[in-house]
């Protein structure tokens, strides 16, 4: 029998033949949530997210369908509730509210969430845009020029947006001669390529991701008054449109707080437990360099004091590098009617550590609502045998807010007006299309001196020296070259002019 959601440093997931917990300070070593749909999984997700904020222990979670945002209302105590709880023995639930925080990459209903472009980096930049590798070559080349120009003083390359990214693409195209031999082949069909990509990313929306004031992780890390971990919910309704996005930007997410977050070692509880929503759109098709540094953060990060929880529909979604150090799985029913889903049954089963009381095949396919095989880590980190567990019911609401009550959480949310309003300071766009109109200005300018010389001698200049800038360099390299020639053909005008008048005298 259980008397808390907590207990002796564990947070109290259901009742099998026994009180089941998952041990917080085993809690870094990540997870898994898996099942068809409509057997659970988000009420999993949220019995977790309870445990863990009441522990102390900040989440954030992609709320997908927005279900997940009643955590931050109290639930209703029904029927059927009340069925479960004296089913499991369950004395200690109370309905209760968690305290929430609401993000949105569109900012429409939660804080808009945002990051540059250069703390995006190349890798991720290619996956979004499903570059091929000729393309991201030429990208890596864009982000290696910019950082080099940023780290000697020329801020006309510092990548905020996706403005600035495309004005560094045309710059550094134009330049592809001069960079060529220094950083390799810029070759201009790529940097069209891309240009063509970004155009998609903008009519996506991508376009409000990108920019500033960029997100400060140490806001996803907050604790309440009362000593409560905050929920960060992204609403993922919209996102999950373009389900490319949507796994960068969490992948980004991650990636971000594995660079940033010290070392920890072990701790009696994690810093941050992170849940990924709809896991499979990570592995789907992503190249080998991608799935390199998912398995590189996923065995790193727990270092850090993070937890990384995965949900999806099969367990073989997650790929075996991957899949071997989620340590913690809470399997619902699977459904077989195939060749291919009867196989996934034996695969999931083959992953829990077997228990001679139950025949773990069979149960995956007997499991009802709410029910599930649960295995979690135990005394020196070896998993428990899996049981057949009937999960506790969550003490927030069960169903999404209204959209007023999400309104009214936001104006009170402890980020409120932090990141409401866009700050687009001078960057690699406007400064370099300053410079591009002062170049074009000069260019103009000699033109109209080198028209006002005329004359026979002119015409000489140009014959000698040529007519003005060619093709194949630089604006600057022309505006150079155009001015040295626009003045000897003057000097030359103004020679012959002069001898011919004195001819003429004479």
């Amino acid at each position: 029998m259980s008397g808390s959601l907590l207990q002796d440093g564990k947070i109290y997931l259901g009742t099998s033949v026994k009180p089941e917990y998952l041990d917080l300070k085993l809690a870094n070593r990540h997870g898994l949530i898996t099942g068809a749909t409509g057997t659970g999984k988000t009420v999993s997700l949220q019995v977790l997210a309870e445990g863990f904020s009441k522990a102390g222990v900040p989440v954030f979670a992609a709320d997908i369908k927005g279900d997940l945002s009643g955590i931050a209302k109290a639930g209703t105590l029904k029927d059927f509730i009340v069925k479960r709880n004296e089913k499991i023995g369950f004395k200690g639930y109370q309905n209760s509210a968690y305290p929430t925080v609401f993000w949105d990459v569109f900012g429409e209903q939660g804080h808009p969430v945002r990051a540059t472009v250069a703390d995006m980096g190349p890798l991720l930049l290619s996956r979004l845009m499903e570059l091929n590798e000729v393309q991201e070559g030429v990208l890596n080349i864009v982000f290696r020029v910019a950082a080099d120009e940023v780290a000697a003083g020329h801020k006309e390359y510092l990548l905020l947006d996706l403005k600035d990214l495309r004005s560094a693409l045309n710059s550094i195209g134009e330049r592809s001669k001069e960079l060529s031999n220094q950083y390799g082949n810029i070759a201009p069909a790529s940097v069209g390529a891309i240009q063509r990509r970004l155009l998609v990313l903008e009519e996506q929306g991508a376009d409000k991701f990108f920019g500033e004031p960029a997100l400060n992780i140490e806001d996803l890390m907050r604790v309440s008054m009362d000593g409560r971990g905050i929920v960060n919910l992204l609403t993922a309704d919209k996102l999950m449109q373009s389900p490319r996005l949507y796994s960068t930007f969490l992948l980004w997410l991650l990636t971000t707080l594995w660079q940033h977050l010290p070392e920890v070692g072990d701790q009696p509880k994690p810093k941050l437990v992170f849940f990924f929503d709809e896991a499979h759109l990570l592995f789907d098709e992503a190249p080998k360099a991608l799935l390199q540094r998912i398995e590189q953060i996923a065995r790193l990060i727990r270092s850090k004091g993070v937890g990384v929880y995965f949900i999806t529909q099969n367990p073989l979604d997650v790929p075996d590098t991957v899949s071997s150090q989620l340590g913690n799985r809470v399997q619902h029913q699977l459904r077989a009617f195939t060749p291919k889903e009867r196989k996934s049954v034996r695969a999931a089963a083959e992953t829990f550590r077997p228990n001679p009381d139950i025949d773990t095949e069979r149960a995956i396919l007997e499991l009802g609502i709410g029910e599930a095989l649960v295995s979690t880590l135990e005394n020196k980190g070896e998993p428990s045998m899996v049981q057949r567990t009937l999960i506790r019911p969550p003490e927030g609401q069960i169903g999404p807010l209204t959209p007023e009550e999400r309104a009214t959480l936001m104006q009170r949310s402890p980020v409120s007006g932090k990141y409401d309003h866009t700050v687009d300071r001078e960057s690699a766009h406007e400064l370099l299309s300053k410079r591009a109109a002062v170049l074009a200005r000069k260019e103009e300018e000699l033109k109209a001196e080198a028209e006002a010389g005329g004359g026979w001698g002119e015409e000489l200049g140009k014959s000698v020296f040529g007519r003005g800038p060619r093709g194949g360099k630089s604006m600057a390299e022309q505006a150079a070259s155009y001015a040295t020639k626009s003045i000897m053909r003057r000097m030359i005008g103004q020679i012959v002019n002069a001898a011919l008048k004195g001819f003429r005298l004479r």
